[in-house]
């Protein structure tokens, strides 16, 4: 009998050490891919308009859109880690954009509220539940996702994928991708806002449905980039150094990413960074 237990002790650690063995795998391969990406888009990222090293794409089928961001971080790798495989990091991040109004983080779940409008009350914003996975966190390789089952205005399936590897430099090449699907609602819903309020809007590489997509991509990452500036900060200037440096971001991008002023968009801010350290989303 004891000799049974022995033998199934040994059975279940080979297979934890297998299990562990094919996910570094996994992640060298990912990891392998990432930098042979960078390593094509490198022209792309040195020579473009965009004021940084920094490559957008996008892509629309029949019932998806998906926009991707590949860009060089100034931050050496561990930091980035640090930072993106963390909830609570995720839930700073996310408030940063102009249309979110809550975020609060329970565990692996980020409860977000998402408005029509800048202006909208919190109670009256859309809200979206999301599961926060870790998928690697090696010393080469990081990938974490958000991903949502629904959205609002009939859209569905969020996936937001982050992977990042360490450059020679001490910087960082980091890979956002936001994608949402939709159906028939949802497609009226975006076709109606890129006939109203949405039609002076174009996007980094193309316009219409991939317009959108694209300035949301560029709108997150430029939040995990304010996030990272500012991870040093002293706690109690973070906060105001953060919603600053995101907005002055998007101003370089007037024609894309403008909104609203600048004193609209920090009071507005600061008021849910308040809001976020006293309350959860309900």
């Amino acid at each position: 009998m004891k000799r049974q237990l022995r033998l199934a002790r040994w059975i279940a650690g080979m297979g934890t050490a297998c299990l562990l063995a094919l996910a570094t795998a996994t992640a060298q391969a990912d990891a392998g891919t990432l930098r042979s990406r960078y390593t094509e888009l490198k022209p792309h990222l040195q020579g473009n308009s965009y004021g940084r090293q920094m490559f957008i794409d996008s892509s629309e089928s029949s019932n998806t859109l998906q926009g991707d961001v590949y860009a060089v971080l100034d931050h050496p790798f561990g930091k980035v880690k640090e930072a993106l495989q963390d909830p609570n990091a995720w839930c700073d991040i996310m408030l940063l954009p102009f249309n979110t109004k809550a975020c609060q983080a329970n565990g692996n779940r980020l409860n977000v509220r998402i408005g029509r409008k800048y202006n909208q009350p919190v109670d009256q914003a859309y809200r979206i539940e999301f599961g926060f996975s870790n998928v690697a966190a090696t010393p080469n390789y990081l990938e974490s996702h958000l991903n949502a089952a629904q959205g609002p205005f009939g859209t569905r399936d969020y996936r937001m994928v982050v992977e990042a590897v360490p450059l020679d430099d001490g910087r960082s090449f980091l890979h956002m991708s936001y994608a949402y699907g939709f159906g028939g609602t949802g497609r009226f819903a975006m076709q109606a806002y890129l006939a109203t309020v949405g039609a002076s809007k174009v996007g980094f590489t193309s316009n219409g449905l991939r317009g959108v997509v694209e300035r949301n991509v560029m709108r997150y990452y430029l939040a995990i980039d304010a996030y990272l500036d500012t991870m040093a900060t002293p706690q109690a200037q973070r906060v105001e150094k953060r919603i600053n440096e995101w907005f002055s971001a998007t101003e370089r991008y007037p024609r894309q990413l403008h909104e609203m002023d600048r004193n609209t968009y920090v009071t507005m801010k600061r008021a849910e960074y308040g809001r976020q350290q006293t309350a959860s989303v309900q």
